[in-house]
């Protein structure tokens, strides 16, 4: 009886560790290429013309311009390109709190839009709903946060 547990306790050990090593191997994957496009982009003028072009509206968060990229990547691809953006800019603890709480109202649109209209509802409705949520907790945590 005692053997046993001890093969039952090692194989599920070995399971958890190979489980965790493929999860590590496969959001590496995404974040680490991310991490260094966002630093590459820091320097040359790219990012700089991306941040000033959205910076206006990302002010309105409480967020720098710059933070537009990590919203993108977040909505278009999924959250660990997003994290993959977040941790390669500077941005202060309220800023990687906004995006983060806006992130996990709207993220992953194209992928999760056609799971929620494979299941019946309104692709257009649940776009405007997750981006109204994202839109007024980003305004709303900007404002309590400062």
């Amino acid at each position: 009886m005692q053997k046993a547990r001890k093969i039952l306790s090692q194989d599920t050990l070995k399971r958890g560790l190979a489980a965790g090593v493929d999860v590590t191997w496969q959001l590496a994957k995404i974040i680490i290429p991310i991490y260094f496009i966002v630093t590459f982009l820091k320097h040359t003028p790219a990012l700089d013309i991306v941040s000033n072009l959205f910076s206006p509206l990302m002010r309105l968060f409480g967020l720098p311009g710059k933070a537009a990229i990590v919203l993108v990547l977040g909505n278009v691809v999924n959250l660990y390109a997003a994290i993959g953006a977040m941790v390669s800019l500077s941005l202060s603890y309220k800023e990687l709190t906004v995006l983060a709480i806006m992130l996990s109202f709207c993220h992953s649109l194209p992928v999760e839009t056609a799971l929620a209209k494979k299941i019946g509802l309104s692709a257009v409705n649940v776009i405007a709903v997750r981006a109204g949520l994202a839109i007024l907790s980003g305004l709303a945590f900007n404002l309590m946060l400062q």
